[in-house]
């Protein structure tokens, strides 16, 4: 009987998952509109008032997004008094939505890659993940890997949709 050959686990390809540089730790909205004067205006006197009195303690170790979802003119002030009490609390603060953050933590992750560990290898950019890994992330690593890769593929490397191929001098 012929040996079965697992040609996958036998090829060049490198897989590279991005789920790897997922930011895992709990995200937090923290919406302005919540301290607006009749969801309209933004009263310093109270707004500060409640940046001395909150517990925020609560948003400890946590990734915590900060926006106005009110249709509202927020001072750039009050955005920079709630980053100001959350340093040192929060892992992260970001201006915008949680998937904005995500996208963000990992762009900056990846800016790290080592792209000359890929240097004239064929890569496969993992497609399927247990977290929804924003769109953002696959553009900045094709970016990232396209200078230097042999090729790049996206999926699974048993079923690819080829993105670049290096073309031969």
């Amino acid at each position: 009987m012929e040996e079965i050959v697992n040609k996958v686990a036998n090829s060049p390809l490198i897989t590279l998952n991005l789920e790897e540089y997922y930011d895992k730790t709990e995200f937090v909205d923290f919406d302005m509109k919540e301290h607006l004067f009749q969801g309209l205006i933004l009263r310093e006197k109270d707004f500060r008032a409640f940046i001395k009195e909150c517990d925020w303690t609560i948003y400890q170790n946590r990734n915590v997004a900060l926006f106005c979802t009110a249709d509202a003119i927020v001072p750039t002030w009050a955005y920079m008094l709630v980053a100001n009490k959350l340093s040192g609390i929060a892992k992260n603060v970001f201006f915008g939505s949680q998937q904005e953050m995500q996208q963000s933590i990992m762009l900056g992750q990846l800016a790290n890659l080592k792209v000359e560990d890929y240097q004239d290898k064929m890569v496969v950019i993992k497609g399927c993940s247990n977290y929804d890994v924003p769109i953002g992330a696959y553009v900045a690593i094709t970016e990232l890997l396209s200078p230097v890769v042999k090729s790049i593929m996206f999926g699974e490397p048993c079923s690819t949709v080829p993105i670049y191929k290096k073309k031969r001098v």
